[in-house]
């Protein structure tokens, strides 16, 4: 790889919102643009380059393979009239050992032709034996759709593929169950309706030759960990009902760190990796963007009286707003563009604001941008993926939804508003772009916080970092237990099937009997209710919230248990596809949260307080003044208020008060201590301390992602000066799931690599006083007070100089 020479964005004033490129182009004309050109016509509309540095990824020639000997002519001839002459080499390496019986994974980039890797084996068997089965697991519905649609079109008699998930509609199901030889589905499908189901499922589960779990490295966590059970229990019905042995499972992967491994762990069984990438790529322009710091605030001094400059305090303009426009620009332009934006909420003020922008200078060209995320109705997600696929829509705003292998030809540029959590979702989704062979331009647009502002001033964390390894742990009681009464109602457990759960099976059962789920019998363990277990894969924290319009009662979408606290009290603002809604009321117990259209020009924000118990210590580190310690903790939280936000200005109207129930979660969390002496001796002030722990608490959860597989919304943290059960100045930062997701285990064996990289992102910031560049978090119940930035890094050099490397 080559790079541009680094170049430091400076501050600038800010950039009128309905911004578009004169001569911007009217729907149909799609003029030829460079990568290069576009990028230099994005950076011209700044007086002050916000791009910190430009990374050539340069295009790649492929290495073809001739087709295995096993691939009979039919298939061939199938993937000619689609295009495909040959293989690359490491399609039909992993073919072949996917159609010799030997499980695999094939780890290659974006747009390498995994999806050829597991149809060639899978097809060749259906065509070879009139009877076998394939069953697809894909971790979206999108994912699974576009699949069904690149097998479809292969148009092999017999195959019957088809899709078989939530959207289904039940009078197809049972067609699917008698007749379909291609299923593809999703894990939470599996869980909830074909491994419950299992005796109607029988002649396709006792044929079932091949297992494809696609997009595998998403299946990291507290996520992961339940599909590796769900994966375990379907081994454990088709061993059922199967006369031979198999499935074979064939699994596809981002680019990872060990995928072998991690594939082991979520099957259960020795896996073979394929590594190295064969095919050709585009070239790729990478650019690293940080928007503008926005001119000084006078009324931010709190006095009427002129601010000394020192006083007056500098903000970024928000990536949301930044990557609008951006967007905004490109689609002008006529380039066919897709942006990443990081929640739901975010996707629909980017497409909002595009599409704003460009109906000012063209108008009816905001027609040809939309939303897309999770949350909207089947008919509504397939009639945008189709749209995009023909070029009815030249820009699209989605959160990660469309990140995994759907096939989306023709993209010119993509733009990834923060840093997506990891580098492997990084590179999934710049992938996106370039997929017929063109050369693409990728940009990420860095939030104002800690790990993006690293990020963008630190180029080789980025690109000369080696992408990180899957983290899951099947063993987490808190997965095991629910799994093991999921199996029980599924067929009473034996032995045999403690060994195939694998390590805490045994005292997971013991837990079950004891808490009266389970009965044992000499024949085995029987599950004692009624009714299934109520278990989440996701753990989203419940079942989805339906949000309903209240005039008309019309389901406007869904949105996880988890998140309705924050996203559905009473108060809050929502969007959908643009339009705004005010929610009247939310029935936790009914799942139902009533709206009402709105269009208030203030935006709501939830606040919450939490607490911390430690319960055990795991293991710890002694380092004299400091102490490092790994273990489990009770964290209790509740939303209790909720911020009025005036959306021009960012000015908070008022804070209104919530009576929503705590939330309680048993967790795993990493924390270390340190002596009120040494502090003193750092120069930070006792009355300090807090606001000097809080703020290095929220830059250390915003740079845990740097060195284990999460993102700052996944896990927690609390700080406090002096807590009760630890008796010293304490920081901790816990897994936002319960039984922990193996990411504070992670930053326990990297303390000093993670929290070195804190102090520095910290030190570097150029902010006088804190921002949300370094020790400010958007999530804090606190409303960011106290914080006192040079203490944090005073606390910080104190840990650094006393842990061991």
């Amino acid at each position: 790889m080559t790079s541009a020479a680094t170049v430091s964005a400076g501050s600038g004033p800010e950039r009128p919102t309905g911004a578009v490129p004169t001569g911007a182009v009217p729907p149909g004309a799609v003029p030829v643009v460079s990568p290069g050109e576009l990028l230099r016509r994005l950076r011209q509309r700044h007086p002050a380059d916000p791009v910190t540095h430009v990374e050539r990824v340069p295009p790649r020639a492929g290495a073809p393979a001739p087709w295995p000997s096993w691939v009979p002519e039919d298939l061939r001839a199938a993937y000619a009239r689609r295009g495909v002459a040959t293989p690359w080499r490491h399609q039909a390496e992993a073919a072949d050992l996917a159609y010799d019986s030997r499980h695999v994974v094939v780890a290659t980039g974006t747009a390498s032709g995994k999806s050829l890797a597991y149809q060639l084996p899978a097809l060749a068997t259906l065509l070879a034996d009139p009877r076998a089965t394939v069953l697809y697991l894909a971790p979206t519905k999108a994912l699974a759709a576009d699949q069904l649609r690149a097998v479809a079109a292969l148009e092999i008699e017999g195959v019957r593929p088809a899709c078989y998930d939530g959207d289904t509609p039940r009078a197809e199901r049972e067609w699917i169950r008698r007749h379909s030889r291609f299923v593809l589905t999703n894990p939470d499908m599996l869980h909830h309706g074909i491994l419950p189901g299992h005796a109607q499922w029988s002649g396709f589960l006792r044929r079932l030759a091949y297992v494809v779990v696609d997009e595998c490295h998403v299946y990291r966590g507290v996520f992961g960990s339940h599909v590796a059970h769900v994966l375990r229990r379907l081994r454990r019905q088709r061993a059922r009902y199967g006369r031979a042995a198999g499935p074979t499972f064939v699994l596809a992967s981002a680019t990872s760190g060990d995928p072998a491994a991690a594939a082991g762990r979520l099957t259960g069984l020795p896996v073979t990796a394929v590594t190295e990438d064969t095919s050709p790529q585009a070239g790729v322009t990478f650019a690293l963007w940080e928007p503008p710091l926005l001119p000084p605030d006078p009324s931010a001094a709190g006095s009427d009286e002129p601010a000394a400059a020192s006083d007056l305090t500098q903000v970024r303009r928000s990536a949301l707003r930044e990557t609008a426009d951006l967007l905004a620009d490109t689609v002008a332009a006529g380039v066919r563009t897709l942006a990443f934006v990081r929640s739901r909420r975010g996707a629909e003020v980017v497409a909002t604001s595009a599409r704003r922008s460009l109906d000012e200078a063209v108008p009816g060209l905001g027609d040809r941008v939309a939303a897309y995320r999770a949350g909207y109705l089947r008919e509504e997600r397939r009639e945008l993926e189709r749209a995009l696929l023909y070029g009815e829509l030249l820009g699209l705003a989605s959160t990660n939804a469309l990140e995994l292998g759907v096939d989306l030809i023709g993209l010119d540029a993509v733009m990834i508003c923060g840093y997506p959590g990891t580098r492997a979702s990084l590179w999934q989704q710049a992938g996106r772009a370039g997929r017929s062979g063109q050369e693409a331009l990728a940009v990420l647009v860095a939030r104002d916080d800690p790990l993006d502002t690293y990020l963008v001033h630190h180029p080789e964390a980025v690109f000369g970092a080696p992408v990180e390894a899957t983290v899951l742990d099947p063993a987490n009681p808190y997965v095991l237990g629910p799994q093991l009464a999921c199996a029980a109602a599924e067929a009473p457990l034996t032995t045999a099937d403690l060994e195939l759960f694998g390590d805490g099976a045994k005292e997971a059962v013991a837990a079950l009997v004891e808490a009266g789920a389970l009965r044992q019998r000499p024949t085995g363990w029987y599950w004692r209710h009624r009714e299934r277990p109520e278990v989440d894969l996701r753990g989203e924290g419940g079942a989805p919230v339906c949000v309903v319009e209240a005039a008309t009662g019309r389901l406007l979408g869904t949105v996880d248990g988890g998140s309705a606290h924050f996203l559905l009290h009473t108060g809050a603002v929502y969007l959908h596809q643009g339009v705004s809604y005010v929610v009247d009321s939310l029935d936790l117990d009914d799942g139902c949260a009533l709206v009402r259209p709105e269009e208030p020009d203030w935006s709501t924000h939830a606040r919450d307080v939490t607490s911390l118990s430690v319960v055990s210590v795991r293991s710890y580190v002694d380092a004299g003044p400091v102490g490092l310690f790994l273990g489990e903790v009770d964290v209790t939280s509740q939303v209790v208020s909720y911020q009025r936000r005036r959306i021009a200005t960012g000015e908070v109207i008022d804070t209104r008060p919530l009576d929503l129930p705590a939330r309680e979660l048993r967790t795993v969390a990493v924390w270390f201590t340190l002596s009120p002496e040494s502090l003193i001796a750092a120069g930070v002030d006792p009355a300090d301390v807090p606001g000097a722990l809080h703020a290095a608490e929220h830059a250390a959860i915003g740079l845990l992602p740097l060195v284990a597989t999460c993102d700052r919304w996944d896990i927690g943290g609390l700080s406090t000066a002096v807590h009760p059960d630890t008796e010293a100045p304490t920081v901790f930062v816990y897994d936002g799931h319960p039984g922990g997701a193996g990411f504070a285990e992670r930053a326990y064996g990297m303390a000093a690599s993670w929290l070195r990289a804190t102090r520095d992102a910290i030190a570097e910031c150029g902010c006088e006083a804190g921002c949300p560049s370094c020790v400010q978090s958007p999530k804090c119940g606190n409303g960011n007070n106290p914080l006192s930035k040079p203490d944090a890094i005073r606390v910080l050099d104190v840990v650094l100089t006393n842990l061991p490397e």
